[in-house]
């Protein structure tokens, strides 16, 4: 489940088609659309009546918000889009590499699927953050590549698991909020200078 897009040029995405499993796709079946999620001209006769995802609308939101973004992953990770389902925020300071990598993994408000409400919700979030859930959802992540954003995905399924387990263990136990805020010292200062690596610490 979900789609992935990739920035070509200013106004050109690289998209995985709607009804597509992603297991089975073909390079032939990626669509080219505009920044605003429509196929390309050219492209509406090669498509051969594949179509882009309506989720791409959030896509295109990021992007326009971030030009420094090159791609973009939305996913259905199981644990990360049942702690939405429960209401229990990843925002918490647990993990340090989380902190260092993301800053953060906040929850957008709900919106229905495909809707013209998903972009709006994410508006205030993705400006300051490269992951975040989608209220009973799924999750969106970016990256300057494809494997990047993927990267994120899967640093935030973790965090979901590792949230979960900790839960059934006992509960949380958060870092202090002095270690926190030297952790995000370290997060700001690697956004700013454009070497966000993989988190680790």
């Amino acid at each position: 489940d979900g789609n992935v897009s990739v920035r070509l040029g200013p106004d050109t995405l690289l998209a995985t088609p709607s009804g597509v499993s992603k297991g089975f796709l073909t390079a032939e079946q990626l669509v080219l659309t505009d920044l605003t999620g429509a196929l390309l001209p050219d492209e509406r006769q090669t498509a051969a009546g594949l179509r882009p995802s309506s989720e791409l609308r959030m896509h295109c939101e990021a992007y326009r918000r971030r030009p420094d973004i090159r791609a973009v992953v939305h996913a259905h990770p199981p644990i990360a889009t049942a702690c939405t389902v429960a209401g229990m925020p990843l925002t918490e300071g647990i993990l340090p590499e989380v902190i260092v990598g993301l800053g953060g993994i906040p929850t957008a408000c709900y919106a229905r699927p495909s809707s013209a409400q998903g972009p709006e919700v994410i508006r205030g979030l993705i400006d300051e953050h490269d992951a975040l859930l989608l209220d009973h959802h799924g999750s969106l992540t970016v990256g300057k590549t494809a494997f990047e954003a993927y990267l994120k995905l899967e640093k935030v399924e973790n965090a979901a698991e590792v949230y979960l387990a900790a839960q059934q263990l006992g509960g949380i136990h958060r870092l202090p909020p002095q270690e926190v805020s030297g952790l995000m010292a370290i997060h700001r200062q690697a956004r700013a200078s454009g070497c966000e690596g993989n988190g680790d610490v």
